[in-house]
C-alpha cells in the first residue's frame, strides 16, 4: 500500500519561509510526476506547482512564481516545497500528488492528507 506523509506545514508570519516535504512509502516501481496543490477555505484545490522524474521539468502557478521552489530527492521518494515571501493569501492545506507505478495496482493517482499553512501576523 501506498502513502503520501506531508510534513512541515504550521504558522509563518507575513514574509517568512517554511519548507514542506512529503515522503512517498509502499512498493513503489518509479514515480513519475509529483506536485503540491493547495485548497484555502470555501475554494476549489489549485495546482501550485510540479516537478518531472528528473527534475528537470518544473511548473508553477503564477501566483507563487519567483516565491517557491519545488526540488525532489528520488533516492527518498520525496518531493519538497521551499516557500519564501509567503503572504495570507498563501493561507491554504497544501496536499502533496503524486503519479507513480506499483507492483500490484500499476500507474495510478496518489494524494497525501494535507497540512495547514497559515500566514498570519
Amino acid at each position: 500500500q501506498v502513502q503520501l506523509v506531508e510534513s512541515g506545514g504550521g504558522l509563518v508570519q507575513p514574509g517568512g519561509s517554511l519548507k514542506l516535504s512529503c515522503a512517498a512509502s509502499g512498493s513503489i516501481f518509479i514515480i513519475y510526476t509529483m506536485g503540491w496543490y493547495r485548497q484555502a477555505p470555501g475554494k476549489q484545490r489549485e495546482l501550485v506547482t510540479t516537478i518531472s522524474w528528473s527534475g528537470g521539468k518544473t511548473s508553477y502557478a503564477d501566483s507563487v512564481k519567483g516565491r517557491f521552489t519545488i526540488s525532489r530527492d528520488n533516492a527518498k521518494n520525496t518531493v519538497y516545497l521551499q516557500m519564501n515571501s509567503l503572504k495570507p493569501e498563501d493561507t491554504a492545506v497544501y496536499y502533496c500528488n503524486a503519479d507513480l507505478n506499483t507492483p500490484l495496482l500499476g500507474r495510478d493517482d496518489y494524494w497525501g492528507q494535507g497540512t495547514q499553512v497559515t500566514v498570519s501576523s
